[in-house]
């Protein structure tokens, strides 16, 4: 792999060949499959400089550590800078307002307070060695113009900068560097250090200590520096912190890994090194999160392999940097790799969280543990209480990065978000211009990178241009089968398209969203059917009719909206029958048709209890209610549409049905709450029955927390059961879509029950209709 150095201070699913109807409807949308166009060519070759970033990790240099690099003395010849190169890259690169440091493409400085470490480290560096009295001179003008934002607790700060910035200005008195400033402001930074040291004195923060060690001068044991020194002899591969040990040690260790570093990057440095493994995994998450991940899963998989490795042989790239760990942790987990949590509890138990960067992967990974992890994850899971806080009381020292990032994850717990949404949300907020903070701002093109925006956008409008003409031939075949006709059901297209697309963004997954949609839109209206809108007698028939299957509809049915909802149902099962086996191999219809039938009966019998004013007990309930929530003939009839072959075994096999009773278990405890807090009275509920049957000697308030509980325990129990691999035999593409189900729900049912409300509608209308510019 090609690591460079930023010389600058701005930095599938598998295919089918069949083709259905369904792909047949959007043949007019655009696309830029198979057409030799100029914008196909630039997609291309943006794709293809995308790639080749997998190979070669870029990073910003960094001013401050450069510096403090300058400052080790020759070990032959103490009076001479050993590494002379780095002091001429000093004088050569100072910005024209006197300062050093990362600045934004428009000029601006992204971090003050870095700007000033930077600067002011400079500044040292070259007095340390008598030369470039012009950039010093520069340099103090710069520096007393903006001290009093060192103080301001408003700013946001770089890592260990109240202990870091007034050390160096302690060792700039002690070089006799004239800076004007209040004594007052020098006072009370000395006095921000002497708090920052008192709160660190615990055994949980000596490793923090020894990461800002540069700033501490004979305050610190340096003999302490020793523990935290890694195998290729840096500081926590803090190139700063390893130049101010080796000045104060005279380690072999810490000048053999500075003298590395500038034969690989020349005369300035990277303010951390090596960081390759982490600049790969965030530019695998940032991908995912872009929904352009599918167009590099070769790349994607081969930065998994190889973090599984170093995972485990317990390389220190990943556990002695918590953020490194929590990201490697999240992203090997949920994409089936067999990680333990434990060493993420170890390391987040030393480090705590003075990192707020570290805080929000940590919670993000925390969303992933399994419910049994969750007892022995009290540091973990502390993650959520500091980023409420910071958020809610600490938000204006944040930059503007960790703030977006904190509040979409304490908003959107990872994993939880439907595809769709989460993506363009994501892709509403990235920034092209974002830095990451250290001891000292970096920037990465393999983290924030014009391109990938770019083609985020491209591909995003490209899908929606394909759902928006799946949409109509949607609801084409709506009118065609009368559905719009039956004046009892709620019209509910939208929803339908919506949550199919929304969690199968595939382009090539068409059948698919169509067998995702047809089958949403009639178990909304049969549900309807059943509930309001047909006589009991009505509701027998509909389900004899679909038994007897070869009817006379006509004769056999026995109204007009029984012939309307069965002639629909067999179109329906029809045409999945057909599609199913060009996909399968086999014939699906006997299955798709008793999923249907299944559905049917259940619905049946909560209208007998309804006409019999039954009160079932709380077992009969849920029983029937796993089944009459309706997810069977969306979610199991849909997974013999999004790729791999599912055998007869594996339909019938324990793990297939667990998954999809848990799924729809929580589903239906989810509409239960909404129904009794609406007061929905004519419905039956768990909440109402185990108050009913005096199952619970709790008030309603305790029974629908205990409830709540248990859904939260049955999504992480979802979660382990899509990302654990060993012992599975249901693939992983139709996992998802359980798991994207459950997201749907969690979307659906955190206002209302996104069929009563309108609260969704909104969404509906930006991920669908509004394009991305």
């Amino acid at each position: 792999m090609n690591i460079t150095i930023t010389q600058s201070m701005t930095g599938p699913l598998s295919t089918k060949p069949y083709r259905s109807w369904a792909l047949t409807a959007i043949q007019t949308a655009p696309s830029h499959v198979g057409q030799a166009n100029p914008t196909n060519l630039a997609i291309d070759t943006t794709k293809e400089r995308i790639r080749k970033l997998f190979n070669n990790v870029d990073l910003s240099v960094s001013s401050y550590d450069t510096a403090w690099v300058a400052m080790v003395p020759s070990p032959s010849s103490p009076k001479s800078p050993c590494f002379p190169g780095c002091l001429n890259w000093l004088v050569d690169n100072q910005l024209d307002d006197g300062s050093w440091g990362l600045v934004n493409h428009n000029g601006m400085h992204p971090l003050l307070k870095d700007s000033l470490s930077s600067t002011l480290a400079c500044i040292v560096a070259l007095k340390r060695w008598n030369v470039g009295e012009d950039q010093i001179n520069k340099g103090l003008r710069f520096i007393e113009s903006n001290l009093a934002s060192a103080t301001d607790k408003s700013k946001p700060s770089p890592f260990g900068f109240d202990i870091i910035f007034p050390g160096m200005l302690e060792y700039a008195q002690q070089l006799n560097i004239n800076l004007r400033s209040k004594h007052t402001d020098f006072t009370l930074m000395l006095h921000e250090r002497d708090l920052e040291l008192k709160r660190c004195h615990s055994n949980e923060m000596e490793a923090y200590l020894a990461y800002n060690s540069e700033g501490l001068g004979n305050l610190y044991d340096w003999h302490m520096v020793k523990k935290y020194q890694m195998k290729n002899g840096s500081v926590f591969n803090s190139p700063s912190a390893t130049a101010a040990a080796f000045i104060n040690r005279q380690d072999t260790g810490c000048l053999g890994y500075l003298t590395s570093l500038l034969d690989k990057f020349g005369n300035a440095v990277p303010t951390v090194y090596p960081l390759d493994l982490y600049i790969r995994l965030s530019m695998v998450d940032t991908l995912e999160r872009l929904g352009i991940a599918r167009h590099f899963s070769v790349e994607i998989k081969n930065v998994l392999d190889e973090t599984y490795r170093c995972w485990v042989e317990r390389d220190e790239q990943i556990f002695m940097d918590v953020v490194t760990c929590a990201l490697a942790f999240r992203l090997l987990r949920i994409n089936g790799y067999e990680v333990s949590p434990d060493p993420l509890e170890e390391i987040t138990n030393e480090g705590a969280f003075k990192d707020e960067y570290a805080a929000v992967e940590v919670y993000n990974a925390s969303q992933i543990l399994y419910p049994k992890e969750l007892a022995f994850g009290e540091q973990i899971l502390k993650s959520g209480d500091f980023l409420r806080r910071i958020t809610s009381t600490d938000s204006n020292r944040l930059s503007t990065f960790i703030q977006k990032e904190a509040e979409n994850a304490l908003k959107v717990p990872f994993n939880t978000g439907v595809e769709r949404i989460s993506v363009k949300r994501y892709i509403d907020r990235y920034d092209v211009d974002d830095t990451r903070i250290l001891k000292t701002t970096y920037r990465s093109s393999n983290i924030s990178n014009e391109d990938y925006l770019k083609f985020a956008v491209e591909d995003f409008n490209s899908c929606q241009s394909i759902y928006l003409e799946e949409m109509k031939g949607f609801k084409r075949w709506i009118a065609e089968k009368k559905l719009d006709q039956l004046t009892f059901a709620r019209e509910k297209s939208a929803y339908c398209y919506f949550t199919a697309a929304a969690t199968l963004p595939a382009p090539e997954l068409s059948d698919a969203r169509f067998s995702w949609a047809k089958n949403s839109i009639l178990t909304a209206i049969i549900d309807d059917f059943f509930d309001d809108g047909a006589t009991i007698d009505e509701s027998i028939n509909l389900v004899d009719c679909v038994k007897k299957w070869n009817v006379d509809v006509d004769k056999d049915c026995c109204s007009e909206q029984v012939r309307i909802l069965f002639s629909a149902l067999k179109d329906a099962i029809c045409w999945m029958g057909d599609a199913g086996f060009k996909w399968q191999e086999r014939d699906v219809t006997s299955h798709v048709t008793q999923i249907w039938l299944d559905l049917l009966n259940s619905m049946l019998t909560e209208a007998i209890w309804r006409r019999d004013a039954y009160t079932p007990t709380m077992d009969e309930y849920m029983k029937n209610a796993t089944v009459s929530f309706a997810l069977g003939p969306i979610v199991l009839n849909t997974l013999y549409f999004v790729g791999p072959k599912l055998s007869k075994e594996i339909v019938e096999s324990s793990e297939y049905q667990n998954i999809f009773d848990q799924m729809s278990v929580m589903g239906r405890l989810l509409n239960d709450i909404y129904s009794f807090m609406r007061e929905i009275k004519e419905e039956l509920n768990a909440i109402e029955l185990q108050l009913r049957n005096g199952e619970s000697a709790t008030g309603e308030e305790e029974v629908i927390k205990e409830i709540r509980t248990v859904i939260k325990n049955m999504r992480k129990e979802i979660m382990k059961l899509v990302t654990e691999e060993k012992g599975s035999v249901v693939p992983r593409a139709c996992k998802d879509v359980f798991l994207n189900m459950s997201n749907v729900l969690n979307l659906f049912y955190a206002t209302d029950d996104g069929y009563t409300g309108d609260a969704i509608l909104s969404v509906v209308k930006d991920t669908f209709y509004g394009p991305l510019s």
